[in-house]
């Protein structure tokens, strides 16, 4: 991980008070619908809003109209063209960054002990291992894609319905008495501040380790798109980073802060590398993932999050072979990773397409467009 050049920011006083306050609009909303049993209304219509890509209806709840309303404007320093040059990013490197969102964002938050323990309370990964990170995944393609981050588009409508429920879990976890106040307020700022660096800095640094080549101009479009959802998520100006040596400054204070070994982290970091395996074909690319969260994360937090050991000889050469894509590149250990990354990362992508993600729920959606760049197939 590269380290800052200039002052760092982020100071403990900063992050303990971040870490204390959670999103009062969200918040107030989802208490409104609790009190007046409109919750699970609200979720089906929120189902066909993110699904159709539509206008706010006026038939949705008022107080849940007027938070879509109020909640998604981009701010007055979005930049359209920069978005334009992140979600080309994204369109040409997509499998890639699916890979270290995998492989990369979504340990390394893992990895952080206490914002860990909500996701542990709230049972979902034990009770269904891959929703919520098919949620995850399909978060990323909509705020990425083509107009995504456009008026109306599905990335701000994800962002939206995700911040609702985030302010769905502070409520139920702080009403269920199970939460430990050590571990700051439910899905704090600084959690949140942590999980947008994760998804932007942290999938820029392991695309690189993947063997993509990004200019700084690149990375800073594609932090910039991650500053607008994290605008869009309720994270204060003063929580968003403002580009890479901001991320990285941050990144390496939470790091310092909250990295440590837990069972939590252990058990959600088994769920994500068995799901890596179900959804890739046949035996394949077994241990693929646990071997490339080592090559990107590195070995002291693989071993916090107890990742089986990596056998490149057997987990990347052996594959390749395989493929019929075996040739005098095979020598080159940084060309092997990058060659197959990329084929990892459709068979990924084309994975997440044809899997159900359980009753009621919408495939894995790709735009066209998307599909065609990456040569993904899939219904």
């Amino acid at each position: 991980m590269r380290l800052p050049m200039r002052a760092n920011r982020w100071t403990d006083d900063l992050l303990d008070g971040f870490r204390q306050r959670g999103d009062p609009l969200a918040d107030e909303t989802v208490k409104n619908l609790f009190q007046r049993g409109q919750v699970e209304t609200a979720n089906v219509l929120l189902k066909q809003l993110i699904r159709n890509d539509q206008l706010v209806p006026h038939e949705l709840p008022e107080m849940l109209r007027e938070y879509l309303l109020r909640t998604e404007q981009l701010p007055d320093w979005a930049d359209p063209e920069l978005v334009r040059h992140g979600e080309a990013l994204f369109g040409r490197y997509g499998p890639q960054a699916v890979v270290s969102l995998f492989c990369g964002a979504l340990p390394a938050s893992y990895a952080a002990a206490k914002g860990v323990q909500v996701i542990h309370l709230t049972a979902r990964l034990a009770t269904d291992p891959f929703r919520r990170i098919m949620e995850t995944a399909q978060m990323l393609i909509d705020v990425l894609a083509p107009e995504g981050l456009a008026p109306g588009g599905s990335g701000i409508r994800s962002a939206q319905k995700v911040r609702l429920m985030h302010a769905a879990v502070r409520h139920l976890i702080l009403e269920s008495g199970q939460w430990n106040p050590e571990w700051g307020y439910p899905i704090n700022q600084e959690d949140l501040a942590g999980t947008l660096v994760d998804f932007s800095y942290a999938v820029i640094v392991g695309m690189e380790k993947l063997g993509c080549t990004l200019s700084r101009q690149e990375q800073n479009a594609y932090l910039h798109c991650w500053k607008v959802v994290g605008h869009l998520m309720g994270l204060e100006k003063a929580a968003l980073p403002e580009d890479f040596e901001d991320c990285a400054a941050l990144a390496e204070v939470v790091q310092r802060r909250h990295f440590r070994a837990s069972p939590e982290g252990q058990e959600m970091t088994r769920a994500l590398i068995q799901m890596a395996e179900h959804v890739t074909p046949g035996n394949l690319f077994d241990g693929m993932a646990a071997s490339l969260i080592r090559h990107i994360l590195g070995e002291e937090i693989a071993d916090m999050l107890k990742v089986p050991a990596a056998d490149w000889t057997r987990y990347l050469i052996g594959p390749l072979a395989m493929l019929g894509r075996a040739s005098d590149e095979l020598g080159d250990h940084s060309k092997v990773v990058a060659r197959l990354s990329e084929v990892f990362g459709r068979k990924l992508v084309e994975g997440m397409v044809w899997m159900n993600r359980g009753a009621g729920r919408p495939p894995f959606r790709i735009p066209s467009t998307l599909r065609e760049s990456w040569n993904v197939q899939g219904r």
